[in-house]
This record gives C-alpha cells, structure tokens and sequence, in this order.
C-alpha cells in the first residue's frame, strides 16, 4: 500500500523526531494513506511537498489500530497529547483535524462532556493517519519519490 508524507522537503529516509506538541498517536513518523491529506498537511509549509512511500506492514510488530472513532480511541489520544507515552511500534486511525482537535483540547480541558464531543466530532469529513513510532516500524517503509506541491 501506498502512504503519503506531507511536509515541507522530500524524505528519503524518515526519521523519528520528537516535536514541541504532543500529537494525536504520540511522537513518530506520521503518514497518511488519503493523498489529499498529505497534500493539506503539506501546504501549511512554504515549500510544500509529498513524500511517497510502499508500506509493507510487519506481523511481528505491536501495532494498534482504531477503525473508527471511538471511546478508546478518544482515550488514547488525549493520553497521548497529555504526553503519555506508549509501547506501539505503529498506530493507525483517525486523526483529530483542526476542528476534532479543537473539540479534544475542550473535552480535555472540561469545556465539554465527553457526550458533546461525540455529539459535535461524528459529522466531520473521513481523515487517516499512521504513525511510526519506533525504528522498527520505519523499516516497514520504502521511499518511491517526491513532488512539491503547487501553491
């Protein structure tokens, strides 16, 4: 399966680096299996472009996967943005966008109930993310190429 990586350089050989903020799946290596996602994540940069990769999954890896947004995946996420580490070498499902990501911070912070956040986050268009966690889980990708993107 293709995956996409959408950033502001090509990456040949993707790396695990810790950033400032917590995200959704915790730190690692994020891709996407919908372009059009890479794409978006890509134009918040100057240079936008999308790396492109074969993903070969391995069986022997920890790998948790959420098929839709659940209860247990909202947990996780607001484990991992509260900065809790985990023991995945790969995570997959959903990603809280913008305006999910905005309604996790609430619920988070007691703005809203956890009733209130499903109430509002089920009308919001589909949106995929994987995130390689571990050098392990790396290994899984093959680089195919790059194209920046135009403006």
């Amino acid at each position: 399966m293709n995956v996409y990586h959408g950033g502001y350089c090509q990456i040949k050989t993707p790396e695990i680096i810790k950033g400032r903020y917590a995200k959704d799946f915790g730190t690692g290596f994020y891709c996407t299996e919908l372009k059009e996602q890479a794409v978006r994540w890509a134009r918040r940069y100057d240079t936008p472009v999308v790396s492109v990769y074969n993903f070969e999954s391995n069986e022997k890896l920890n790998i948790l996967q959420f098929t839709e947004m659940t209860e247990e995946w909202l947990d996780f996420i607001v484990s991992c943005r509260n900065g809790k580490s985990h023991d995945y070498d790969i995570v997959i499902g959903a990603m809280a966008n913008d305006q999910v990501y905005n309604y996790v911070s609430d619920f988070i912070s007691g703005v809203i109930t956890r009733e209130q956040f499903w109430a509002l986050a089920k009308f919001k268009h589909p949106t995929h993310q994987i995130n390689f966690c571990t050098d392990d889980a790396l290994k899984c990708l093959t680089f195919i190429n790059s194209k920046e993107i135009k403006v």
